[in-house]
């Protein structure tokens, strides 16, 4: 078995990707999907949320709005710190789990972890390879503002909150081009599985993390 970290920078087109991956037979697991289920209302991290931020970030059935919680977080970094706290261990320990039983189902699996900070929180140390999915400055801006409704300067504090995509590049084992069209993206991502697949089957394959 072998766990990848799938990263790039917001709007880069790393959802797309995992998806693509995902129709190879590669086993995904969502961060930001992990990250939701975690702050469910009554979880321990959404007490902590509502205790750091208040109720002024809950929807009507006490679900966390993201919205509101995320401008406050994107223009405001030490609160961001507080709540990557309260959410990253959390977060972690289910990644685990859920790798742990990818492997025993399959000791020839090919683990892909769809995870936006896999840099920033230090993730990047329990993966076996790490791809980065990249995009130029402008598709990121042009797709923050159709897809969440921001503002160019909203859009660039939200790219500005992460490391800088060209960072993350520096230290890709694959790079993964989000612009591509999607039969020529496709093409590739079969490509890359079809090498983690022959390294995640060999006898000298990395460890479970």
């Amino acid at each position: 078995m072998i766990l990848i970290g799938l990263t790039g920078g917001v709007a880069t087109g790393k959802s797309t990707v995992a998806k693509m991956f995902k129709q190879c037979g590669a086993i995904i697991i969502d961060a930001d999907e992990l990250a939701r289920e975690v702050v469910l209302p009554g979880k321990p991290a959404w007490r902590g949320i509502v205790r750091q931020f208040g109720k002024s970030v809950l929807n009507a059935d006490r679900t966390i709005n993201r919205q509101a919680l995320g401008a406050i977080v994107f223009s405001r970094p030490v609160k961001r710190r507080v709540l990557e706290r309260l959410i990253h261990p959390r977060v972690a320990r289910e990644q685990r789990r859920l790798t742990r039983e990818a492997a025993r189902k399959d000791p020839s699996a090919v683990v892909i972890y769809d995870v936006p900070l896999l840099f920033e929180a230090g993730i990047n140390k329990r993966v076996d390879k790490i791809i980065v999915v990249t995009a130029d400055r402008s598709t990121q801006i042009t797709r923050l503002k159709n897809r969440n409704g921001l503002t160019r300067a909203e859009a660039l504090r939200r790219i500005r909150s992460q490391m800088p995509l060209s960072e993350k590049l520096r230290k890709a084992d694959m790079v993964i081009d989000g612009t591509l069209p999607r039969t020529v993206g496709r093409k590739r991502v079969r490509s890359v599985f079809r090498a983690l697949s022959t390294l995640a089957s060999s006898t000298d394959s990395p460890q479970i993390r």
